[in-house]
């Protein structure tokens, strides 16, 4: 682990820390948006009144989402890419709540995405197809836990009305033709819960497990800031419908392989930290991947270590994406640990976005630019 100074003239060169990480060609600008994580909303509602109309504004859109469920009998339900606990447990739940309606719904998800997380393989995904159907102009598009429409790169998706866009990032971009966002939200899990309710759908076991594993992954196991008592609240309705808190657990956060533990080492081993310990940076080329044998989804839970070290105000993790058609990429994710850095704004600055503590982006920066442009961001908001 290396410290650096503000100043920089007692600096090893970035390359030097980190050898083994492809600097590649100075690149310019970022790709597609990478993955927020952990939401970081604002504000909380009163204690069991819901997401949707718990002070956020969203009452409104909450009804007209409502409405557009009811109208429309035929569904196409969809996610971001690299769909995490929040987009998959999502998607299943919505899945569920529309065939509970007695709707013709499928779930798409890009055939390129699978396997699946590890930690995620045991959703039942009845209603999934990998590519886009024929019949698309014929159905409803529901968008979930998307911030902005980009970070589904199906474009054909792009185009097509209506559209409903349900989410709780806080810089969604209003995408839909209907937008019902709702950034108190502790997850996008959450809106789902309580249009459910609105929609008065019994809660089953499987909509329960599905919105549980949304919850648990995205407050950080109910750590996060964005925590509030309707979070509590519904994990408390979830666990009464027969979700098994141990079992969902376990399935989760334990049974790691150990591809995944030689990852973390390997990005352990090549730790960065700049300007007093303010930014903490960690690395994984794609020969690291390869040497430990690990999947690109074995990268999550790493920066949860950077971030936790005294000092830290953002987290970063690095790393090369595997295929074919992204070589020379790079996903960096960010990580805030208090609201005097907005990590949102440095993504959107590069294609990205997320939320105020945990956003991400794609990029084709060397990394000597893209730790320089990381210092500047930050150096610009403290």
């Amino acid at each position: 682990m290396t410290d650096r100074d503000a100043g920089g003239a007692t600096q090893a060169p970035a390359e030097t820390a980190l050898a083994g990480v492809d600097t590649g060609s100075a690149g310019t600008g970022a790709g597609s948006a990478g993955a927020g994580a952990a939401a970081a909303g604002t504000g909380a509602g009163s204690a069991g009144t819901g997401a949707g109309s718990a002070g956020t504004g969203a009452g409104g859109s909450r009804e007209l989402i409502a409405g557009e469920i009811h109208r429309a009998e035929r569904f196409l339900v969809v996610t971001h890419e690299h769909p995490d606990g929040d987009a998959l447990g999502s998607l299943v739940a919505m899945q569920g709540v529309l065939r509970a309606l007695g709707k013709d719904s499928i779930m798409y998800i890009a055939e390129h995405e699978f396997p699946l997380p590890r930690e995620y393989r045991f959703f039942e995904l009845d209603g999934l197809v990998t590519s886009i159907p024929d019949d698309l102009e014929q159905r409803t598009v529901v968008f979930l836990d998307c911030g902005n429409i980009e970070r589904n790169p199906a474009h054909l998706l792009r185009d097509v009305e209506p559209l409903l866009n349900i989410d709780h990032h806080h810089d969604n971009t209003r995408f839909g033709t209907v937008d019902h966002v709702v950034p108190d939200a502790s997850c996008t899990a959450e809106i789902i819960w309580d249009l459910m309710r609105l929609l008065e759908i019994p809660l089953s076991r499987k909509i329960a497990d599905a919105l549980y594993v949304g919850l648990v992954t995205d407050t950080g196991r109910f750590s996060y800031e964005n925590t509030r008592a309707t979070a509590h609240l519904m994990a408390a309705e979830l666990i009464e419908a027969g979700v098994d808190v141990a079992a969902i657990y376990q399935r989760i956060y334990e049974g790691v392989p150990y591809a995944k533990l030689e990852l973390l080492r390997r990005a352990l081993q090549r730790v960065a930290r700049y300007d007093d310990g303010h930014l903490a940076i960690a690395f994984l080329t794609a020969h690291d991947f390869s040497e430990a044998d690990a999947e690109e989804s074995y990268s999550e839970g790493i920066i949860d270590q950077l971030r936790a070290v005294e000092g830290t105000k953002v987290a970063a993790l690095v790393r090369e994406l595997l295929a074919e058609d992204r070589r020379g990429q790079k996903k960096v994710s960010l990580r805030a640990t208090g609201d005097d850095v907005d990590v949102s704004a440095i993504a959107r600055a590069h294609g990205g976005g997320g939320h105020r503590r945990a956003a991400g982006f794609t990029t084709e920066l060397s990394i000597p630019d893209l730790v320089a442009g990381l210092r500047a961001q930050l150096a610009g908001q403290l």
